[in-house]
């Protein structure tokens, strides 16, 4: 009777520790979700090439940046992932910036001192408010490649979805918020309390802009086995860069840059 006790009280207490982790996180998702910095200061000193600083309205103003090389070149709109700012970007964009290529990257509201908070349909309506104004500056969307790294594939998908654009780049993709919750969280209803779920997966067969998918196969965050089955998935001309010893920030060597050059190339 006295074990019987025991145990009942020590699952009475498991239970109630296990519904409590499972409020914790509805509420708390999307602070474990999204990492802006706390620093909000944007140090460009490390870029070089000249960018424009632009205030682009979506329901806050977004920082960001443009670099115009050629008019007549093609634009990356570049969508970042889950933490930092834009001057964390700034090794890529160097390297972009020697390619012949033009570039806008937003902050997403909530990131690099923009106002709001961060959400999945935030998001989307940023990335949207970024390509219009692209559009209003007159770059068409034939002339737009977008951009994503890690979450921000999933906002470059849903905008490839409802648009057709010149191209769209994954670097390290996940198939669905909600599939990579159940990788970190699997003994939690995941599926029920998750708020945003960026579901790429589903939304990757819509789209019809020529694909690149770059994923390295020893992403310790996002696992290879999405970025492939996101380009399995998808039915458009596409190609693929799969590469050995390598994480979820890719490591932005000439490998790679001769990559996404191919791609470009392709585009014309």
């Amino acid at each position: 009777m006295k074990l019987g006790s025991i145990a009942l009280n020590s699952f009475l207490i498991l239970l109630f520790l296990y519904i409590f982790v499972i409020i914790f996180l509805f509420f708390y998702q999307r602070k474990l979700l999204y990492h802006p910095s706390e620093n909000n200061y944007l140090d460009e000193t490390s870029l070089n090439h000249n960018i424009e600083k632009k205030f682009i309205q979506s329901e806050n103003k977004l920082v960001s940046w443009y670099f115009e090389k050629n008019s007549d070149y093609k634009t990356i709109l570049f969508f970042h992932g889950n933490a930092g700012k834009l001057d964390n970007r700034i090794y890529k964009l160097n390297e972009l910036s020697k390619l012949e290529i033009n570039y806008l990257i937003i902050a997403y509201r909530g990131f690099s001192g923009n106002e709001g908070k961060p959400t999945e349909s935030g998001l989307y309506e940023d990335a949207k408010s970024a390509k219009i104004w692209l559009n209003n500056n007159g770059v068409k969307d034939k002339d737009i490649i977008l951009y994503g790294e890690s979450l921000g594939t999933a906002v470059a998908v849903d905008l490839a979805s409802k648009h057709k654009f010149a191209g769209i780049i994954l670097e390290s993709p996940f198939t669905s918020m909600t599939r990579l919750a159940q990788k970190y969280y699997p003994i939690f209803p995941v599926k029920i309390i998750l708020k945003d779920k960026f579901d790429s997966i589903n939304k990757i067969q819509k789209i019809n802009s020529p694909l690149l998918v770059m994923h390295g196969e020893e992403d310790t965050i996002v696992p290879f086995s999405m970025g492939v089955k996101i380009f399995e998935k998808s039915n458009t001309q596409k190609s693929k860069y799969f590469i050995k010893n390598d994480d979820h920030m890719m490591n932005f060597d000439q490998n790679l840059i001769s990559e996404i050059q191919k791609f470009i190339k392709s585009l014309k």
